[in-house]
Formats: C-alpha cells, structure tokens, sequence
C-alpha cells in the first residue's frame, strides 16, 4: 500500500492529533521500513513452519460444522481503508447475520472447535496472510469493524496511520475484555465507553516507541499470555 501524504488523508482522519502523529512517523521511517521488511521475513517463515498446524486445524474446522473453512470479515486497516481479515471460522456459518458482532464467550454461535481455537488463538493465525499481503503488521492497532471507528474521538485518528496488527499491547492487556463485556448492559456501549479508551491509550503510546525489537518483545509477551 502506497505511503499517502498527509494531504492525502481522509478528511475523517485530519486533525492536530493526526498531523503530530504523521510528523513523528515520518521522522522514524527507518524504523517503520524494518518493522515490514521484518513482517514480511518473519511471516513467510512462520506461514512455511505451521503449514502442517494449518492443515490439521483445515481439516477439524470443516469436519466440526458446515462451512468454510476461514472467515473473511470487512475492518478499517490503514488509512481508513477497508480490507479483508482472515480468521478460522470458529463460529457457524453466516453467525454475522444472525446476532451482535460482538461476540462473548458463551456466545451459542461458536462452535466446538471453534472454542478451542479461540481459547489457544489459533484462530487469529491465518492473519499471517494479512501481514505478507500488505494489509495487516504482525504488531500494530487492532483492526475494528466501521461502526467502532465511526466512534472515535479525534484523538483515536493516529492509530490509523498504521497498518493494524495481528497483536498489540492492548490486546495482550484485554485478553480477557468477555468479563468486562459480561458485565452487565449493551455490550457495544461498554465497549466504546469503557474498552476503547484505554485500548486506544495503549495503542497510540505504542506509536510512540515503534521498533523491531518493541516488535518482537510483544510477540514474546502475547505467547505468554496465551499460555
């Protein structure tokens, strides 16, 4: 994807916030030209190492209910451009059609397989094609769907500026954000209202100190907290 000048921004994404943020990425472009060059290596060799997981959990996604095999679901990636994020469907087919997009963890959507992919996150793996296609980092924001970012505040606009990622700091701090979202009220609201701010927090102070080594450090905490 084409680096767009600020001027060439969504007006959406226009403000003091963003420019600060423009500004200050492109005093550390040599960072930001590791951190994909990074991506794409550390991808391909992962892709190329879990090829035999990918075939097993293939194999046990199509064999547990009827579908397709991954989950293809519209988020805003960089730029506020929509794109494609590949998941193992862990959910029955067409799921997004008949309840919140939202989902909890007794949610009766998921399927049997489909809560141990989740609970290990396994499912997130097939996001490794995301990241070698360009649209996706392996450590960045977490994608939202359009109606999340048509809810942020202008201060949220700068995480935009970047490719969002298969895991972030926020992620590994909400990994358990089902309590919260469990925890009485519409879950959207409690989502906006008390997950995203925070969420957010943490994702624009990533911003600030973006590196391969900060790269690999989140990765290393995500495996931990998985485990």
């Amino acid at each position: 994807m084409k680096k767009l000048e600020y001027s060439e921004l969504p007006e959406s994404m226009k403000n003091e916030f963003t420019l600060r943020y423009w500004k200050m990425l492109r005093a550390h472009r040599g960072a930001l030209a590791a951190k994909r060059v990074f991506d794409v290596a550390a991808s391909a060799v992962m892709l190329l190492v879990l090829s035999p997981l990918f075939l097993l959990l293939a194999a046990a996604v199509k064999l547990d209910s009827p579908g397709p095999v991954f989950y293809r679901q519209t988020r805003v990636g960089r730029y506020g451009r929509d794109f494609k994020i590949y998941k193992f469907r862990t959910m029955v087919q067409n799921a997004d059609r008949v309840g919140p997009a939202l989902t909890m963890g007794n949610d009766p959507r998921i399927t049997r397989v489909g809560r141990i992919l989740r609970k290990c996150r396994m499912d997130e793996f097939s996001q490794l094609f995301n990241v070698l296609n360009g649209s996706m980092s392996l450590v960045g924001p977490r994608p939202e769907v359009r109606r999340y970012v048509e809810a942020y505040k202008p201060e949220y606009m700068p995480t935009l500026l970047l490719r969002p990622g298969v895991t972030a700091p926020a992620s590994i701090a909400f990994k358990d954000e089902d309590k919260i979202l469990k925890s009485g009220g519409d879950p959207d609201k409690i989502y906006i209202e008390r997950i995203l701010p925070p969420k957010m927090e943490l994702n624009l102070r990533y911003m600030q100190h973006i590196s391969v080594l900060k790269d690999i450090e989140v990765m290393f905490r995500t495996v931990a907290a998985v485990l």
